[in-house]
């Protein structure tokens, strides 16, 4: 299937690229703002289009009603003069038609895409969505979970406007979407978890508090575990690697890799040859951490559909802990002349029916999908 993704360089956008891209069955054509200008070209052989492309905030109301607009007619005048009928889904809110101009805004451009589904007689999926948080969110522009976790980071005190709020994982939201690419016509609505917006801060204050010092918290909840990937993206682009502290004696030295309060997960050792790449691939969900215990090693990672490659080189002389971050591609080489001794740790045991694994090599950029500028 041929997948238009707009807003592809966005929050959600760029969620549901990594979903689809772990998903690998999909030719997706990712659309960013400047992108728009060729949406007619892209959608023209499209077999479905998914509207991800939205304002969320503007110096104004009105900047946000006709944004909203804008972008809505333009999707459907490019889907009608395509001359086919390529399935449409809106990333639609929970706040359409709720008598705000954000709402009022989504109501009106909802009922644009419909029609121009019903003209050429395609399916329609409306996906309500509620507030998303997840890794990569903008601090003071997508969600007060991401202002939070990089101000709890960064030591700063949030201001809490304490209230119930429905938090739903932004890979929630993307396998909603990826779900609307099949079936008929509908509307959508996902749930998320409630709960308050100070309870949130303290589940964050707890992350920091264990895991400035290399501990994993507990994460035996669904939201505490998306709430702990998000502030440890944050907190690995921030603080990057994490000493440890070894403990040396006359009969050597022990150096504990892994505290994991409320689940163990799994823990196993790796030995790699001189020369020798392990890795090359990323995870939707899964927490990992490396630690190289005799040898040297390069350690590199990438953000999915970023080129900015981070590189450690380590050491088993000075053990670091590196974490890795959901949707980042990883990898690891012996690049000393002995062999490697790796630890490494997952929150999961290994389930060969899912093992949340996808082959993505480090040094490539825009992997999955056609980028257009």
């Amino acid at each position: 299937m041929r997948v238009v993704v707009t807003g592809s360089a966005g929050f959600l956008g760029w969620h549901l690229r990594c979903r689809l891209q772990a998903s690998g069955g999909d030719d997706v054509l990712a659309l960013d703002r400047v992108g728009f200008a060729d949406l007619e070209e892209a959608v023209a052989d499209a077999d479905a289009v998914v509207h991800v492309a939205g304002v969320n905030r503007a110096t104004n109301h009105q900047e946000v009603v006709e944004g909203n607009l804008a972008l809505a007619r333009g999707v459907a005048a490019a889907v009608v003069r395509s001359g086919r009928a390529p399935r449409l889904v809106f990333a639609n809110s929970v706040q359409a038609g709720n008598g705000t101009p954000y709402g009022e805004a989504k109501l009106r451009a909802s009922h644009i895409l419909a029609q121009a589904a019903d003209a050429v007689g395609a399916p329609y999926v409306d996906v309500l969505l509620p507030n998303l948080f997840g890794e990569h969110g903008r601090p003071a522009y997508n969600s007060f979970v991401a202002t939070f976790c990089h101000q709890v980071v960064a030591g700063e005190q949030p201001v809490v406007q304490d209230r119930d709020v429905e938090l739903l994982h932004a890979q929630d939201a993307a396998a909603a979407l990826q779900e609307a690419l099949a079936g008929p016509t509908r509307v959508e609505r996902p749930e998320g978890a409630v709960t308050r917006v100070s309870d949130v801060l303290a589940m964050l204050r707890d992350f920091d508090d264990r895991y400035v010092h290399g501990e994993v918290p507990d994460v035996t909840s669904r939201l505490g575990r998306r709430l702990f990937s998000t502030y440890r993206t944050v907190a690995f682009e921030q603080r990057g690697p994490f000493s440890l502290d070894p403990r040396r004696d006359d009969r050597g030295c022990l150096v504990e890799t892994v505290r994991a309060h409320g689940r163990g997960g799994q823990s196993f050792l790796s030995l790699t040859v001189p020369g020798a790449l392990r890795g090359g691939h990323f995870h939707l969900e899964k927490l990992e951490r490396f630690v190289v215990v005799r040898g040297r090693a390069r350690i590199r990672l990438r953000r999915l559909f970023a080129d900015e490659v981070h590189e450690y080189d380590v050491t088993g002389d000075e053990p670091v802990a590196i974490d890795m971050p959901a949707m980042w591609a990883h990898d690891l080489m012996n690049v000393g002349d002995d062999e490697l001794v790796t630890s490494f740790w997952t929150d999961a045991v290994f389930d060969p029916a899912a093992p949340d694994t996808y082959p993505e090599a480090v040094e490539l950029a825009h992997a999955g999908g056609r980028l257009l500028p």
